[in-house]
């Protein structure tokens, strides 16, 4: 009983960090008023009729901190490139030259800064309401076994190990909020 129930707490942990993880990934994809080639990892292009990540049909760079460039590595995919940023409703028109196509970032206000803190916020509430998920789902575990013969006492510090493990990841995804909100206002 005692090993189900360190499996179960393992578990939560585990799958805590990989909402952590997440966060951070949808986070970067965020700007902060400089261009990174992050920005478009979510896009995927139809190469020969399937789906593909965009960093695998192209090379893409940021020369400087107001433009990315995405130079294709076949001229036939800027079409289907250009098509897929659009679609992407990130926010950015691409320029496209005949060879490279290029996505120039405008200076943020501070209308649009106050838009991005609310973006990281709610993607934030997203990375709490996962990790609070993940606690409900372990308590539930947690009473389980402990119908099928785990002691009280055993299941009460189990809970409250998830309960403190929890309380971790939200202040973790404060954190990681705040840092962005941060980044984002600094002019």
């Amino acid at each position: 009983m005692q090993d189900d129930l360190t499996l179960i707490i393992d578990d939560a942990q585990q799958t805590m960090q990989k909402a952590i993880a997440h966060l951070e990934a949808e986070l970067l994809k965020i700007r902060a008023g400089k261009a990174s080639p992050n920005m478009v990892d979510s896009i995927h292009v139809e190469y020969y009729g399937s789906p593909t990540p965009l960093s695998q049909v192209a090379n893409i760079t940021a020369p400087d901190a107001r433009t990315i460039t995405i130079q294709p590595w076949e001229k036939n995919m800027l079409q289907p490139i250009e098509r897929a940023i659009i679609a992407s409703n990130i926010g950015l028109n691409p320029q496209n030259d005949g060879m490279i196509i290029r996505l120039f970032l405008p200076p943020m206000t501070e209308e649009r800064r106050k838009e991005l803190v609310k973006k990281v916020n709610g993607e934030g509430e997203q990375g709490k309401i996962a990790i609070r998920s993940i606690r409900r789902d372990a308590i539930e575990d947690i009473k389980k076994l402990q119908k099928d013969g785990l002691s009280e006492d055993e299941a009460r510090d189990g809970e409250n190990n998830v309960q403190v493990m929890t309380d971790k990841f939200i202040l973790l995804v404060d954190k990681h909020c705040q840092q962005k909100e941060k980044e984002i206002m600094s002019i």
